[in-house]
C-alpha cells in the first residue's frame, strides 16, 4: 500500500474516532436535558397542574415532542446534513430551559408543558446520535460505535441529577428555576461540541431512492426490532416517569428521588461500554431478550416494597433492561436498511417508538394517582411478554450476517 493510501486510511480512522468521541460527549451533555425533565417534570406538574391527575402531562408532552419531531429531524438531516439537524436540536434545548424557568416564575402549567415540548424535540435529535455514529464506520464496527455513543449517557446520568440537586434552591422561593437556566447553558455547550462532527454530506438522489417504506416495514426482523424498541422505551418511560413522584408521595425526599434517577440513568448507559461487544458475540435478539427480562425484574422489585432501596433497585434494573433492549433493537434496525434508506427508516423507527411511548407517559399519571405504584409495576409486565413472543415468532434468533453496507 502506498504512503498516500496509508495516510488517507489513517486520516479516515482518526475522523471516525473523532466523530464518535464528539457524539459521545454531546450525548453526555444533551442527555442531561431528558434527565432534568424526568427528575422535575412530574414534581412541577403536581404543583402547577389544575388537576393532580395531570401531574405527568409535562412529561407526556415531552414524549409527544420527541414523536412529533423525529420525522422532521430526519428530513432536515436528509436535505441539509446531520449537523444542521443537530444544531436545530440544541436550539430547542436552549428554549426548553428558558421557557421552563419563565413558566415556574409566573406559575403557568401550560407554558411549562410548552417548554417540555421543546425538550422532546431536543431529545429526538439526540437519539439520532447513535445512528450518526453508525453511518461513519464499517458494518462490523457499528454495534461498538452505537454503544460507545450511548455510553456518553453515563455522564448524563451524573450531570442531570447533580444539576438538579445543586441548583434547585438557588432562586428561592422558585424551585428549579436556576436548574432550567443551567439546562439552557449546557445546551449551548453541546452545540459547540457538535460543530466539530464531520459526516458524509447527504446525496441529493438518496431521498427518492431505495425501497418503499412499506416494503422495508414488512420485514419480520424490522417488525421485531420496532416492537422491541417500542416496548423497551415504553415500559422504561412508564416506570421512570412515575418513580420520582411515587417516592415523594411515599414521604421520601427529593434528594432521594434525584439519586435514584441518577443511578437509573447511569444504569441505562454504563453497560454501553460493553454492549456492542456483547451484541457482536451473542447477536442483537438475545441481548434484547436479556433486556426484557431485566425490565421484568425491575417491575418485580417495585412490587416487593416501597422503601428507598426498593425504588432504587427497581430504577437500576430498569436502566439495565433499557440499555440491552433499546441498543439491541437499534442494531437490528441498522441491519434492515440500505445506506440510501437510512434516514427515512431510522426516522420511522423513532417515530413509532416515541409515538407509542406517549401512551405510557400519559397513563402513568392516572395509574399512579388512582391505583398506586403497584399498579404501574403490574401494567409493565404484559407488554414485555408481547415483545419476547414477537422476537420468537418472527424468527429473529436465526443467524444473520450484517448486511446493506
Amino acid at each position: 500500500m502506498s504512503e498516500i493510501a496509508l495516510k488517507s486510511s489513517s486520516d479516515a480512522l482518526a475522523q471516525e474516532r473523532g466523530n464518535v468521541v464528539r457524539l459521545a460527549i454531546a450525548q453526555a451533555l444533551a442527555g442531561a436535558n431528558a434527565t432534568i425533565v424526568y427528575a422535575t417534570g412530574a414534581v412541577v406538574g403536581n404543583t402547577l397542574a389544575p388537576d393532580r391527575a395531570l401531574a405527568t402531562l409535562p412529561i407526556t408532552i415531552f414524549v409527544i415532542g420527541m414523536a412529533a419531531c423525529t420525522l422532521p429531524a430526519g428530513a432536515v438531516a436528509q436535505r441539509y446534513g446531520r449537523r444542521a439537524s443537530f444544531l436545530m436540536g440544541t436550539a430547542c434545548g436552549v428554549l426548553v430551559g428558558l421557557i421552563a424557568a419563565l413558566a415556574v416564575l409566573i406559575s403557568s402549567f401550560w407554558l411549562f408543558c410548552a417548554a417540555t415540548f421543546f425538550g422532546g424535540a431536543y431529545a429526538a435529535v439526540v437519539l439520532s446520535f447513535r445512528f450518526a455514529a453508525a453511518e461513519g464506520v464499517p458494518a462490523e464496527r457499528r454495534p461498538q460505535a452505537i454503544s460507545a455513543v450511548m455510553a456518553g449517557g453515563v455522564f448524563a446520568g451524573v450531570l442531570g441529577p447533580q444539576l438538579v440537586t445543586y441548583t434547585m434552591d438557588l432562586w428561592p422561593p422558585y424551585l428549579f428555576v436556576a436548574t432550567y437556566l443551567a439546562q439552557a447553558a449546557v445546551a449551548v455547550i453541546c452545540a459547540g461540541v457538535l460543530l466539530g462532527v464531520r459526516l458524509p454530506a447527504p446525496k441529493r438522489g438518496d431521498a427518492g431512492t431505495g425501497r418503499p417504506l412499506a416494503e422495508i416495514a414488512r420485514q419480520p426482523r424490522f417488525v421485531a426490532a420496532v416492537v422491541a424498541g417500542v416496548i423497551s422505551y415504553l415500559i422504561m418511560n412508564l416506570i421512570m416517569t412515575s418513580a420520582p413522584l411515587a417516592m415523594r408521595l411515599c414521604g421520601l425526599s427529593q434528594n432521594n428521588a434525584n439519586l435514584g434517577l441518577q443511578w437509573h440513568v447511569i444504569a441505562m448507559y454504563a453497560p454501553s461500554f460493553v454492549t456492542g461487544r456483547i451484541i457482536s458475540h451473542f447477536g442483537a435478539p438475545r441481548v434484547v431478550i436479556a433486556g426484557l427480562i431485566l425490565t421484568a425484574l425491575s417491575a418485580a422489585a417495585g412490587l416487593a416494597g416501597m422503601s428507598v432501596g426498593h425504588f432504587w433497585l427497581a430504577l437500576i434494573l430498569l436502566g439495565l433492561g433499557w440499555n440491552f433492549g433499546f441498543i439491541g433493537a437499534s442494531t437490528m434496525v441498522v441491519e434492515c436498511h440500505r445506506p440510501e434508506e437510512r434516514n427515512k427508516v431510522q426516522s420511522l423507527n423513532d417515530f413509532l417508538v416515541f409515538g407509542l411511548m406517549v401512551v405510557g407517559s400519559f397513563a402513568s399519571g392516572g395509574l399512579l394517582n388512582h391505583y398506586g405504584w403497584e399498579m404501574v409495576c403490574w401494567v409493565a409486565l404484559p407488554p414485555l411478554l408481547i415483545a419476547a413472543v414477537t422476537l420468537w415468532v418472527t424468527g429473529s434468533f436465526r443467524p444473520r450476517a450484517m448486511s446493506h453496507g
